[in-house]
């Protein structure tokens, strides 16, 4: 089952040396869990204040900067991961750096259906 982690804390509160710390122990995790086969996708995201922000209200684009919702933790990062069960999730969850300072939320993806007519 593959399940997105997502990672959230407040940005403002990451030094700069435990940011590269994070990164590098998270590259390590990415590089087991790609040993493992277990390793869909991940990748840290820019800070919020690069986002961009986009609603469609009755038909018109409304686009602004900044992040979706005003909130103390921001979306960071995310993995995706294939493994038997939610139990596996949660142990490569805790194993994260990021999850001694904010919060990673575990959410099963859909698995999508061939779309009609393709063989």
């Amino acid at each position: 089952m593959q399940y997105m982690l997502l990672i959230y804390s407040d940005e403002q509160k990451w030094t700069e040396d435990e940011r590269q710390d994070c990164f590098q122990k998270s590259m390590c995790i990415s590089a087991e869990l790609e040993a493992e086969g277990k390793l869909i996708s991940a990748a840290p995201l820019h800070s919020v204040t690069t986002a961009t922000s986009l609603r469609i209200k009755n038909g018109k684009r409304q686009i602004t900067d900044g992040p979706f919702a005003e909130t103390t933790e921001q979306l960071g990062g995310y993995y995706i991961v294939d493994v038997e069960d939610l139990d596996q999730a949660l142990e490569i969850a805790g194993r994260l750096p990021p999850a001694q300072k904010g919060t990673v939320e575990i959410r099963p993806l859909f698995p999508l259906p061939e779309p009609i007519g393709k063989s």
